[in-house]
């Protein structure tokens, strides 16, 4: 990075700054962020404050954990240059969460849980994030701490972390994903399509939330998913003997998601470059009807869930082996190549939240508290915000071409989305 970035960073702050108003505050925002940016291994307060010459400890920590200011005039500046960077109808909105590993059991939200950067359970902190991408420039909008049922069950224990009053009662990841969406859509942040993992795409509820808000998504799912053939009767079967049914049922039973592409016709896709070449898989995909409906006992098979939405099924078979299988509501005439772009999509958040541990300390913050933790969080999405924004600026002073993207309209880079 050029020498002159603290002087670019704090022009770029200055719509943040107005939101703090007293002067020290005006000071420490900066500061912070500075030193999220700068050079050195950790980004804890302390060795923060130790590598400058501008700020004490005292300073800096109270500011991030226990100064009075609001965090949402900050919010709502970086949400509304998120949307000008790479906001639009080709724009993804990626849900995911990142996990903080920690040790001891004082910090707010630390428990046993499962860390999927690690593939096991770790005593961690699980935050829910929700990414603004388009193409590979991705930005963070949110990250929001998930309380184990282990904490939601211990009010002194909230209270002594200070968790606000709203949000100590047990959610879901999912349920938590579907509130900060709701917000990020009451702020105008403009996306074209939702995309998460299997984590949510297994809740029914999750996926009817985001078809009941009018919202595109393609989400993945379990291969064991129920599904019905999307052309799939509900029918009144005579009964032999008894009363008379009054409630329809469906003509076929579902089947696991693995099981309704098996006969499917499989294609060879790539969808980007990587470093050791296109990234290519094989994709199959068909209109289902997904078995989220009401559960309904039928015959001999028990309660059964009855046809939901239509949607489509996709299959990925890769060359590892491995098979992931996913859903979604994207129209019916969207071509395989875009279902399977748009399933793709989804890596460009997990290498946010790499970049956001490995270079801006995300993961480094040492106090306990749940202000603190966000305030931190925040920071550290402001800075990667200001890096994105520089990144975008240099790419678009090096097209020579002038239908090029600008730097505030990086359209170049806007995925193909149907």
């Amino acid at each position: 990075m050029d020498e002159d970035w603290q002087g670019d960073l704090e022009r770029w702050l200055a719509p943040y700054l107005k939101g703090l108003g007293n002067k020290t505050r005006r000071r420490m925002c900066p500061a912070y962020i500075a030193g999220l940016i700068g050079p050195g291994d950790r980004k804890s307060i302390q060795p923060m404050a130790a590598r400058s010459d501008a700020i004490s400890y005292d300073r800096l920590h109270h500011f991030i954990g226990a100064g009075l200011w609001d965090s949402a005039p900050l919010e709502a500046t970086l949400w509304d240059q998120a949307d000008k960077l790479v906001g639009g109808n080709e724009a993804w909105l990626i849900i995911d969460d990142t996990a903080l590993p920690k040790k001891g059991k004082a910090s707010v939200g630390v428990a046993p849980q499962y860390a999927t950067a690690l593939g096991k359970n770790a005593n961690c902190q699980t935050l829910v994030s929700v990414t603004l991408a388009s193409g590979a420039v991705p930005l963070m909008l949110s990250l929001r701490l998930f309380l184990p049922e282990s904490w939601t069950s211990d009010i002194a224990r909230m209270d002594k972390a200070g968790v606000p009053a709203c949000f100590q009662e047990y959610r879901t990841k999912p349920e938590i994903a579907i509130e900060e969406i709701d917000r990020v859509i009451a702020a105008g942040v403009r996306f074209g399509c939702v995309l998460a993992d299997a984590g949510y795409g297994l809740s029914a509820p999750f996926r009817q939330a985001l078809s009941t808000r009018g919202l595109c998504w393609a989400v993945g799912i379990p291969r064991h998913q129920k599904v019905y053939p999307a052309d799939v009767q509900l029918i009144f079967p005579v009964a032999g003997r008894g009363r008379p049914r009054v409630r329809h049922v469906p003509d076929v039973k579902s089947m696991a998601a693995q099981a309704m592409l098996e006969g499917a016709k499989w294609r060879q896709l790539g969808w980007r470059k990587g470093t050791k070449g296109r990234l290519t898989a094989r994709f199959a995909a068909m209109r289902v009807r997904i078995a989220d409906g009401a559960p309904q006992r039928i015959g001999s098979a028990g309660a059964q869930h009855m046809p939901g939405e239509e949607a489509w099924l996709v299959g990925e078979h890769r060359s590892n082996g491995e098979r992931k299988y996913y859903l979604s509501n994207l129209p019916a005439d969207t071509p395989i190549r875009a279902l399977a772009g748009a399933i793709k999509a989804r890596w460009i958040c997990e290498q946010a939240h790499q970049q956001l541990k490995e270079e801006l300390g995300l993961d480094h913050f040492e106090g306990r508290s749940w202000t603190g933790l966000h305030r931190h969080a925040l920071m550290t999405m402001m800075a990667y915000a200001f890096l994105q924004s520089r990144r975008l600026a240099q790419a678009g002073r090096k097209k020579k071409s002038p239908r090029s993207a600008s730097p505030t309209h990086p359209a170049s880079s806007a995925p193909s989305h149907p």
